[in-house]
């Protein structure tokens, strides 16, 4: 399997070389994510319009909250018999996200295999980060490719830092008359963190690997707006990639 991975991007190098020359297996790996994305497209359409019926729904949960709030498990047949009626999906929105896992997994293990060769202006295509910084620093010319990705994705981050911000602040105002779930709080806390952590897997994988996240994570910054336009806040995920 991996080595027909392997080859699938050299045959996408071997396509874009003519043009980008040294950087080619770089833009073979953007442009196999961008493959990725529109196979799964459908996928994230189907999920938006699930997020829009949750959304929709918000009222109906909240008052099978106050109704059942005593009795969890009753509560929770409740919600799921109003999805089941609406045919909305809980699970909907993450489908894109586990079909995604595959392909980077398979992009990892090509990597550290040695199977993808080229470069990024002077950053192997098979290197991490830390190898750089042994190369040149912070600011040689392989360093500056990584402070150029950590950049794009630092910007995607801040914007879903605040987007699930303002999400958690406007559910915590339409919920204010129910009781917290058990370890609500923290949830509250931690969860937009997490779109931070992006820089962290684009520091210690290996380059292609990096820009297969890069991409995918602002492909997915540029899906949200689209997909969710129009919906408040509070409905719409903050996260993807």
């Amino acid at each position: 399997m991996t080595s027909a991975f392997a080859s699938l991007v050299g045959q996408l190098a071997g396509l874009v070389e003519p043009v980008f020359q040294g950087t080619a297996t770089a833009v073979a790996v953007v442009l196999f994510t961008a493959l990725v994305r529109l196979a799964v497209l459908p996928l994230s359409r189907a999920a938006a319009r699930g997020q829009k019926a949750r959304a929709r729904l918000a009222p109906r949960i909240a008052a099978l909250r106050a109704k059942h709030g005593r009795n969890p498990e009753r509560l929770r047949q409740a919600v799921l018999e109003l999805h089941a009626e609406e045919k909305v999906s809980p699970l909907s929105g993450l489908i894109p996200s586990l079909i995604q896992a595959p392909a980077f997994l398979l992009l990892y293990q090509v990597c550290a295999g040695g199977g993808v060769g080229g470069e990024l202006f002077g950053a192997p295509m098979g290197g991490r980060w830390l190898e750089v910084l042994g190369d040149g620093g912070v600011f040689g010319s392989a360093g500056l490719v990584y402070l150029g990705l950590f950049a794009i994705v630092g910007a995607v981050a801040a914007f879903g830092f605040v987007r699930t911000r303002r999400q958690f602040a406007a559910a915590a105002t339409a919920a204010s008359a129910q009781p917290d779930p058990p370890g609500m709080g923290v949830v509250t806390k931690v969860m937009p963190l997490l779109s931070f952590v992006t820089l962290v897997t684009v520091a210690v994988v290996p380059l292609a690997a990096a820009l297969y996240v890069v991409t995918s994570t602002v492909w997915s910054a540029a899906e949200r707006a689209i997909l969710y336009r129009g919906m408040p806040e509070a409905a719409s995920p903050a996260t993807g990639g």
